[in-house]
């Protein structure tokens, strides 16, 4: 292997790296909305949103709502 396959090799295995640590972050929870929305119901149950969301602060929203 030359000197140019072994920095094509380094960049691909950085490039991989990279996209191994984005998926459970970012493409997993956007692939699984609805788990998520039944995960955050249950989370969210016992929740009083007014006592807990500070003063002037927008109240909480759904992260996976269609805009």
């Amino acid at each position: 292997m030359g000197r140019s396959g072994r920095v094509v090799l380094i960049f691909g295995g950085f490039a991989a790296l990279v996209a191994a640590a984005l998926y459970p972050i970012y493409y997993h929870p956007m692939a699984h909305i609805d788990q998520y929305k039944k995960e955050q119901a249950v989370n969210r149950a016992g929740v009083d949103q007014e006592s807990v969301q500070p003063v002037g602060l927008k109240v909480w929203s759904d992260p996976f709502s269609r805009k």
